[in-house]
């Protein structure tokens, strides 16, 4: 097993961004003296060559479209070499481990999984036999963990992931985590299944070495990936003093809650001043009804406060929405869509936002919820989501309208704004009202830094 190649780190997707989900578990197996391969699926081809010499496929899911991706890539996994263990590793692992271990799967891992995934290859070493030995059902590992320097060498350029526009001009970018997990238990989210309100940090010493050597690639911004970048306020805080304290000149993203905005309002001025140039921040509604129903911590006066104090401290907040679920009305899909244009937010949330519909995967603490069942359909196993239905039948419509409109905007590189108009007029006839007036920006206009990703699941 310790041969060069005999295990095989594949990546599918990870928000355009390079797969530090494979990185990480890279430099693990490398700290025990393997060899492993990497192949991205999402940003190059399908090598058969490196899959024939795999003893072992890891196949990373940390999200919904990895996952669809992943269970593609193991049936031509199959195909090619038969023989070979199949383990899928991440988020959307576990949440799915009955169907992939019916299908694709030889083992399924989740939560703080690289020490298990080499413990996983050392069985196989040992000769122990893939089926009886990981064919269980797999709980999450929640366990302290000795991290390395992610193993970045035989990764895609950056060149070849999401970049930072930014002063009509487009940036690499690096992508690193300073904490894992999160703490709180929003309903729809896949971590809290997972993580449990667990989260844990990464040293600074280890992500400014990982910073390091994506700067040294070309990066002149990073992104954040933590689920909450304010889990561990104290941390952050370090994290981006050292930061900025190395890199003077670097900027970065990252990802907040609403109401870790408003409890540490005191400290956006700082992170701004260290390099932070906008903030993600799952708004997911206006509507207190929905975001209680999500149990989200934060209400629609909360949201409009969050991008007050992000604006003054002299950030932009870029909102994500989930704005099609079983409790959401036309009116407040209108409504939301008046809040982006008043708020001066249009350039600030890329359109795929307003045709988010509220994904269910197994496991989903959603499902415990009263309020869902009269709207709940079946698992669509194949799709590893439960189907749902609105009690309004112009918002399934609409939604349906809405994802046209807004992916032909983004095939045909339609100006942002030119989309958002297009959403409300659908928005307007839908309710059967004329629409409303809306003036398209100039194209030259000065729009706020965004990455070239905008998808969010």
């Amino acid at each position: 097993m310790k041969e060069s190649g005999a295990i095989l780190l594949v990546a599918c997707y990870e928000l355009g961004h390079q797969p530090l989900a494979v990185a990480w578990p890279a430099a693990f197996l490398e700290r025990e003296g393997y060899r492993p391969a990497v192949m991205d699926v999402s940003v190059e081809p399908f090598d058969a060559e490196r899959v024939q010499r795999a003893r072992v496929v890891l196949i990373s899911v940390p999200m919904h479209t990895a996952l669809r991706l992943g269970v593609t890539v193991a049936e031509r996994v199959r195909a090619v070499n038969p023989a070979c263990h199949v383990a899928f590793f991440g988020l959307y692992a576990t949440l799915n481990t009955e169907h992939l271990l019916a299908g694709p799967a030889d083992s399924v891992l989740s939560g703080e999984v690289e020490a298990a995934l080499v413990g996983l290859v050392r069985r196989l070493e040992a000769g122990a036999d893939s089926t009886t030995a990981s064919r269980a059902r797999s709980l999450p590992v929640l366990e302290k963990l000795s991290f390395p320097v992610p193993s970045r060498a035989q990764l895609p350029s950056l060149k070849k992931y999401a970049r930072l526009e930014r002063d009509d001009g487009q940036e690499l970018v690096a992508y690193v985590e300073a904490s894992r997990g999160c703490k709180h238990l929003c309903r729809h989210c896949p971590i809290p299944p997972v993580y449990g309100g667990r989260f844990f940090v990464v040293p600074v010493e280890v992500l400014l070495a990982d910073v390091r050597q994506q700067v040294e690639a070309g990066a002149t911004h990073v992104t954040f990936g933590d689920p909450d970048f304010l889990n561990g306020p104290g941390h952050a805080l370090a994290v981006a003093r050292a930061l900025h304290g190395e890199f003077p000149r670097l900027t970065f993203d990252f990802t907040a809650k609403i109401e870790h905005l408003l409890r540490h309002r005191e400290r956006l001025p700082e992170l701004a001043r260290l390099g932070a140039s906008f903030i993600v921040s799952a708004a997911e509604s206006l509507s207190d009804t929905v975001l209680a129903h999500l149990e989200k911590g934060h209400t629609r006066t909360d949201i409009e406060t969050a991008v007050r104090l992000v604006s003054a401290a002299g950030m932009t907040l870029r909102p994500t929405w989930v704005p099609f679920t079983p409790w959401t009305t036309l009116d407040d899909y209108r409504e939301l869509l008046e809040f982006v244009e008043t708020c001066g937010l249009v350039d600030a949330i890329d359109p795929v936002q307003f045709s988010i519909r509220l994904l269910i995967p197994p496991g989903s603490l959603l499902l415990e919820s009263a309020a869902l069942r009269p709207f709940l359909g079946d698992l669509v196993k194949n799709q590893f989501h439960h189907a749902w239905t609105h009690p309004d039948p112009r918002m399934e419509a609409l939604h349906r309208e809405v994802s046209a409109a807004v992916a032909r905007a983004a095939d045909g590189r339609e100006d942002g704004a030119a989309t958002y108009q297009r959403v409300r007029e659908l928005a307007d006839r839908a309710a059967g009202v004329a629409p409303r007036a809306f003036t398209t920006p100039a194209r030259d206009r000065k729009r706020p830094p965004r990455l070239t990703e905008p998808w969010f699941c």
